[in-house]
């Protein structure tokens, strides 16, 4: 078996056909969620890329494993899904982004150099780097966003475009006139990208994954992780005008939302995200730029498809849709991601397993709560393990994609949004250690967590599916607060941080000692076997007290 760990980068889990969304075609996604499951319920563990990243490579919260928002390092040591394929014999690679940060205090303490092997899998996630791209070369007055090299960019060079920067002046930019209109505008969202269609971003990866693929020996997991349909919201031709106004769904949006909200919540919907896309003008230029990269990320899905297929590599490769997080594009007078209603937290989750045992589940969807760690541990025992369930917080869903019904499953979701380093923490007047917030959903009762002294959110799903009105301040709800509240104390005493054994060794520690000669409490040596004691009877082999 081999595993294609496909990630699209802010895709929202209903803009896709197979989702029910009524005029952008997806079906490139729609024939791998024939070939196998969607899962309806699938939540990240963070809503902001890199936390949630984190916690897909590792199969951990993010509590858990520490990286917490962008730029946050993942510490030396944590263990990913690398360390623990590559354990049973399956290589591990990555075709584009991460949005990993290393850490380099703890590399150079350990002596651990970014140019060797085990160096360049601290630096790299774990994973053995065919290409990688983050994807985000912003440049301003203080420099780039990432300085490291961007391979993308090389290649834009290569291909002649004129630019230190071609990512930014052709790739996410278009024409007005002869100037450049950049796709850091949303005026200009409606404009081609000024490329080639097949040198943009999402050909380019999947280029270098057909390549990858021509050459790959197996067994292997290749995350292929796509920087599109994240902004800048700006596509080529033609994909830049496949969708217009009217293929613009309404705003998931309410007055009401805006009248006494939450302080937390009133905090992110006054940022600037929010206030842009709270306009219609934003809505109608972004979206149906959105949709055409959506579109773009299907048509390139279907070239990997057809070289799978064309192959044989279909028969023995099971495929795996997602994304980080989701996309507000204006509901609930929020944009980006960032906070816990369902266009950001829930994200798309398709999994094609080719084996005998899925023959049953082949078409359907699945509505239990899953969570985004869960892949951890279906990779893990898809390359034959035993999940390490003192490291991996998630669960195998093989049971689900072979017809199975577990015997016991999560009752709530949780997901974690540390936001110490942004603006909202300030405004909030609240300290960096008290700007986090925690989600527990049971599939109808949503209840957000704010530390720094603030009360409760809550969303009753089931007579409110849009999540318009927050009952956390209603005294009648007392009971189901306290309820989830119980849920997350019992999260928040999950024992997380003992990785170094699994209970198997603590089963062969039990009792140990005696077995190897400490012997303490006994007063004689009768209350144990005498096998224990052999070593400490006998004639003495001489008197030294003199």
């Amino acid at each position: 078996m081999n595993i294609l760990f496909v990630m699209y980068d802010q895709l929202r889990f209903d803009y896709l056909s197979c989702a029910g969304h009524p005029t952008l075609q997806t079906p490139n996604f729609d024939r791998v969620a024939a070939r196998g499951v969607r899962f309806t319920q699938a939540h990240v563990q963070s809503p902001v890329c890199g936390s949630s990243r984190m916690s897909f490579y590792t199969g951990r919260y993010a509590s858990s494993h520490g990286a917490q928002w962008n730029g946050f390092p993942l510490r030396v040591g944590e263990i990913t899904l690398g360390d623990h394929l590559r354990k049973l014999g399956m290589g591990c690679y990555l075709i584009g982004k991460t949005h990993m940060v290393a850490d380099a205090e703890g590399m150079e303490r350990l002596g651990l150099a970014p140019d060797t092997v085990i160096g360049a899998r601290q630096s790299e996630c774990g994973f053995d780097a065919v290409v990688r791209d983050d994807g985000l070369w912003g440049e301003g007055p203080d420099g780039f966003y990432d300085r490291k090299r961007s391979p993308y960019n090389e290649f834009l060079k290569s291909r002649g475009y004129p630019s230190d920067n071609p990512w930014a002046d052709f790739a996410n930019a278009g024409l007005s006139g002869d100037e450049i209109a950049s796709g850091w505008f949303f005026r200009n969202a409606d404009k081609p990208a000024n490329i080639r269609e097949e040198d943009s971003e999402t050909p380019w990866l999947t280029d270098r994954t057909l390549d990858f693929l021509r050459d790959a020996t197996g067994p292997w997991c290749a995350h292929v992780s796509y920087i599109k349909p994240h902004w800048p919201y700006i596509v080529p031709a033609p994909y830049h005008d496949m969708y217009g106004p009217d293929d613009v769904l309404p705003a998931r949006r309410d007055p009401g939302e805006r009248v006494d909200p939450h302080p937390v919540y009133a905090a992110f919907m006054g940022n600037k995200i929010g206030q842009s896309f709270s306009r219609d003008e934003v809505r109608a230029k972004v979206i149906p730029a959105y949709m055409g990269l959506i579109r773009q990320c299907d048509d390139q899905l279907g070239r990997i498809l057809d070289h799978l297929e064309a192959t044989g590599q279909i028969d023995d490769t099971m495929i795996v849709l997602t994304s980080d997080h989701g996309d507000y594009l204006g509901d609930h007078w929020l944009g980006e991601k960032d906070l816990f209603h369902q266009q950001s937290v829930k994200v798309p989750l398709i999994i094609s397993d080719p084996r005998p045992q899925a023959e049953a589940t082949r078409g359907t969807t699945c509505d239990a709560l899953v969570e985004a760690i869960d892949l951890a541990a279906t990779f893990v025992e898809t390359a034959g393990g035993a999940v390490p369930d003192h490291i991996i917080e998630g669960r195998s869903l093989l049971p689900f994609l072979h017809g199975q019904k577990p015997a016991t499953w999560r009752e709530v979701v949780i997901s974690e949004y540390d936001y110490s380093v942004t603006p909202m923490r300030a405004q909030l007047g609240v300290d960096s250690r008290d700007a986090r917030l925690f989600m527990v959903f049971d599939g109808r009762w949503k209840m957000i967590h704010a530390e720094g002294g603030f009360r409760s959110m809550l969303f009753d799903l089931a007579t409110d599916p849009d999540e318009y009105h927050d009952l956390g301040a209603d005294p009648a709800q007392a009971d189901q607060i306290a309820r989830l509240y119980g849920h997350l104390h019992a999260w928040g005493l999950r024992l997380s941080q003992r990785v170094t054994r699994s209970e198997a060794d603590l089963e062969k520690m039990r009792g140990r000692g005696a077995r190897v000669g400490i012997l303490p409490f006994l007063y004689d040596g009768s209350e144990v076997p005498d096998a224990l004691t052999a070593k400490y009877r006998g004639k003495s082999k001489g008197d030294f007290r003199d």
